[in-house]
């Protein structure tokens, strides 16, 4: 089974406002509310691609009910523990801005409720995967990923960490079966800055020689590589189209990557389907759907 863990999900709340002017009253001419979270967007692609996993994590508040009620109404089995006190986050994104978002807070995390998912966890069996993805919340330890994968270490579970900076390099120790850092946190990590395909292939060579099994770049429209468990170097242009809304493509590379893997057990084709997935996200209003992942999966 494909566990995911989202401490901080929300509702994504996408609203179109073409003349936006500031200090003035603007109306929106369309809105699209979804559930989101890193590990939220896994979870729906995976089942968007046939592949079940439980979301697994913290919500609050009436929105946390919303968050549960569309995720249920996706087909997502959730676990996700309800906190007595707080309110999830919504997260504001602006569509003609690129990029512009206003993320909310969320809810304060209790000692107690962060105790029952780590048991919850230490749960999971041996041939279980756990994603692992986004950032910390302020009230938990910064050291939440790697202290989870200590406690996981030696029994034959699988680890995906999506993240950046300390919290992807503390976990190195503990070999993740994936992780994925953009080209961009993969130049901070190493203190350069990578523009190509071929600038990060070194680098992602490294993070591997550290401890991960499979290393997967994304690189927005540049495409993606891959140095996997064998140490085979795989690079691959994006697929063609029109970018309409990158928010969740990473996320959908990562369950892309998921579903090859558990289909055929073939790197090459992983990062395939990962790569198509990604775009296919990238370029839709949506997430990504089996159809349109295979549309474009014959194109990288």
């Amino acid at each position: 089974m494909i566990y995911t863990v989202t401490f901080n999900p929300a509702l994504d709340y996408i609203v179109s406002v073409p003349d936006f002017q500031m200090g003035r009253t603007n109306r929106s001419v369309a809105e699209q509310i979804f559930p989101g979270g890193k590990g939220v967007n896994v979870s729906i692609v995976l089942k968007n691609l046939g592949v079940k996993s439980i979301a697994l994590g913290f919500t609050a508040g009436f929105v946390g009910e919303e968050i549960r009620r569309r995720l249920k109404l996706s087909g997502v089995p959730e676990e996700f523990i309800p906190l007595k006190s707080g309110c999830s986050r919504i997260n504001f994104k602006w569509k003609e801005s690129e990029g512009t978002e206003i993320n909310g807070k969320g809810p304060e995390i209790p000692k107690e409720a962060l105790e029952e998912l780590l048991r919850r966890l230490n749960r999971l069996e041996k041939t279980d995967i756990l994603v692992l993805a986004g950032s910390i919340p302020e009230c938990l330890p910064k050291t939440i990923y790697r202290d989870i994968l200590s406690m996981l270490s030696n029994r034959g579970i699988s680890a995906v960490v999506d993240a950046s900076g300390s919290l992807l390099s503390e976990v190195l120790p503990y070999h993740p079966f994936l992780i994925k850092p953009n080209h961009h946190e993969l130049g901070e990590l190493f203190g350069v800055k990578l523009t190509s395909r071929e600038e990060a292939v070194p680098y992602a060579e490294k993070l591997r020689t550290m401890g991960a099994s499979n290393v997967l770049v994304s690189m927005a429209g540049k495409g993606a590589v891959l140095v996997d468990a064998q140490g085979k170097i795989h690079m691959a242009s994006a697929p063609e189209g029109v970018l309409v809304n990158a928010v969740g493509a990473g996320d959908s590379m990562v369950a892309g990557f998921l579903a090859g893997w558990l289909k055929t057990g073939d790197y090459a084709y992983a990062f395939r389907m990962g790569l198509a997935a990604g775009s296919a996200s990238a370029f839709s209003e949506t997430l990504a759907t089996a159809e349109d992942v295979e549309k474009l999966r014959g194109q990288v």
